[in-house]
């Protein structure tokens, strides 16, 4: 059984990844639909369209235009999602790359069984990723699938409803029903949806066998500045998050991350790790009182300055 499906990708500053990404979609086992990309702030696009024959390599490739101003998370993917009319999406981010020609089907088989209402991939290091990074992947990302359902939220908490738009797939009739993402959000357009799927009574399948390089090289700033937004959302969706501990998650990560570093031979990072966790924590804490804070300083704190304006 083949499910029709259109890929939806926005875009910001484009470059040779979102090339790779598209050839990648061009040859998978299962031919995706329409390739929808939404992309922030058109001078960037037309630098990579210059360099690369896009339009001769990538002809069947929808484009659509927004002003920098007019990008949020979920109200971008959503008017991406008005440009599709297939019965299933896949939303994916311009970085990452699907590591062979069985993403697609492998991301989409799960929907054989109606209770399933959203999938997503597993995310591998991508080239140059660092050491705590890499780590980091394997432990959010691991290599056995797994269904998560309402009757998990007891043992798993959080990670029920974790799932990542940097590349996921979507029922489109259950998103019509839930009403697609949350239309202004900072952060986690994606979990605040997949909350909704799983309060539904659907099921969240993580599909290990679906697999994207995708990594980030943060610095300590930038994990602060990622994980105060991260807190920002936690605290404007209490109705997603409250009553399910995080920070119980991230203590597990640091030990667990620690011990990996020592049984590697590479205790050193241990410092570069207690920094960056410290700037996460930091961060996050900051964001979950940013109603708190002058607004100055959010603005200073977030990575997401347009959400302010």
């Amino acid at each position: 059984m083949m499910f029709e499906a259109d890929v939806i990708i926005p875009v910001y500053k484009p470059g040779e990844k979102l090339l790779r990404l598209l050839e990648k979609l061009q040859n998978q086992s299962w031919p995706v639909g329409k390739i929808i990309l939404i992309n922030t702030e058109q001078k960037y696009f037309d630098e990579l369209v210059k360099e690369s024959d896009f339009c001769q390599k990538y002809p069947g490739v929808m484009v659509k235009h927004i002003s920098k101003r007019e990008f949020d998370h979920g109200k971008t993917r959503n008017y991406g999602v008005s440009l599709s009319t297939a019965p299933y999406f896949i939303m994916m981010t311009d970085d990452a790359v699907p590591t062979d020609e069985k993403l697609v089907e492998n991301l989409l088989m799960p929907f054989q069984d109606e209770g399933v209402g959203m999938t997503y991939a597993r995310q591998l290091p991508a080239k140059g990723c660092g050491v705590i990074e890499s780590y980091t992947r394997s432990f959010n990302y691991p290599d056995a699938s797994q269904t998560k359902s309402s009757g998990d939220l007891g043992s798993m908490g959080i990670k029920t409803f974790f799932a990542s738009n940097v590349c996921a797939a979507y029922r489109r009739g259950l998103f019509d029903e839930l009403g697609g993402f949350t239309n202004h959000t900072i952060f986690n357009e994606d979990m605040i949806y997949a909350r909704g799927v799983i309060d539904r009574g659907y099921k969240i399948a993580y599909v290990a066998e679906a697999k994207i390089a995708h990594s980030h090289n943060y610095s300590g700033v930038e994990q602060f500045k990622r994980n105060f937004d991260l807190g920002v959302s936690h605290a404007e969706y209490q109705q997603v998050f409250s009553g399910l501990s995080t920070e119980s998650e991230g203590i597990r990560l640091v030990k667990k991350t620690c011990s990996y570093l020592c049984r590697i031979g590479k205790p050193h990072l241990i410092v570069k790790l207690v920094w960056q966790s410290g700037c996460k924590y930091v961060g996050y804490f900051l964001g979950k009182r940013y109603r708190r804070l002058p607004q100055t300083l959010v603005k200073v704190c977030s990575m997401n300055r347009e959400y302010w304006k």
